[in-house]
């Protein structure tokens, strides 16, 4: 057994290393995002509420407060993106071609590049459900 005492964790300790800072960020973004979820839930609930009550949510989210938090979430869901796809290949098993390794940046560019083909196949499908 160790005869050294439990030394207690200073308050903000994190802010010490900026690997902890960007994992903080990162999680924070998480939060945010199941706030949004939220948001959209809400939605839900009201659109269920019938025509009225959907509109009036509709409207509330023109309001400033709602527009500004609209900009500070697309912020956040675009660095909560970059980190997932930052992380990526750390968590991939090694990936070859040709004998060569892929770059962990190769991994990172291809991620985004899927995503961005999938959201624009499915912006495409919603254009065309709505003619």
């Amino acid at each position: 057994m160790s005869t050294r005492p439990y030394v207690r964790s200073t308050k903000g300790w994190w802010r010490e290393n900026p690997y902890y800072v960007r994992y903080m960020m990162r999680e924070l973004a998480s939060v945010l995002v199941g706030v949004y979820g939220l948001v959209l839930l809400w939605g839900l609930v009201r659109l269920s509420q019938g025509q009225a009550a959907y509109e009036g949510w509709l409207e509330s989210l023109k309001s400033p407060w709602a527009v500004g938090f609209h900009v500070v979430m697309v912020l956040v869901f675009l660095h909560h993106v970059w980190s997932w796809f930052d992380i990526m290949p750390k968590t991939l098993p090694a990936i070859r071609l040709g004998g060569k390794r892929l770059s962990d940046g190769a991994i990172t560019v291809i991620g985004i590049l899927a995503a961005l083909v999938c959201c624009i196949a499915l912006w495409g499908v919603a254009v065309w459900l709505a003619r």
